[in-house]
């Protein structure tokens, strides 16, 4: 593997190791099976303190999940949504309340209006995969 100070592999080392180290999935699933579960185990795998948001369930992997970000005590430095369009847009305005800059819009999460939105409330939106932004493949998880 090149590890020049300009290959693929050290812009990306760069990146995560910048990354915020605590993350709240939003979306996230006691199902192992879907990706609001399998982005709790990858981040944790990273070495992040992961955060559950899910009004649903009661408990992801062992972490105690909440209903909002704003339940959450303390500060969070991303989130990495894993909802429907529709979803986000109602929660993105809980998500610039608590502080949080920057969102991950990941596959299926994104959409022209909730990117525009998070803009609006000066929230930076990454349309990607977190997963694999972390160096992770969520299919191996």
């Amino acid at each position: 593997m090149d590890k020049s100070p300009h290959s693929a592999h050290s812009v990306v080392k760069r990146y995560t190791d910048s990354m915020p180290k605590v993350v709240a999935v939003i979306g996230a699933s006691s199902s192992r099976r879907k990706f609001g579960n399998r982005a709790v185990r990858a981040f944790r795998q990273q070495g992040y303190t992961v955060i559950p948001i899910n009004p649903h369930e009661r408990e992801v992997e062992g972490l105690p999940a909440y209903a909002s970000v704003l339940d959450v005590p303390g500060t969070i430095d991303m989130a990495s949504f894993y909802v429907p369009p529709e979803v986000g847009e109602r929660v993105i305005d809980e998500v610039a309340r608590k502080g949080i800059a920057e969102v991950w819009l990941n596959p299926g999460s994104e959409s022209d209006a909730l990117i525009v939105k998070a803009r609006a409330l000066h929230i930076e939106p990454v349309v990607a995969c977190s997963i694999i932004a972390i160096g992770q493949n969520p299919y191996d998880i």
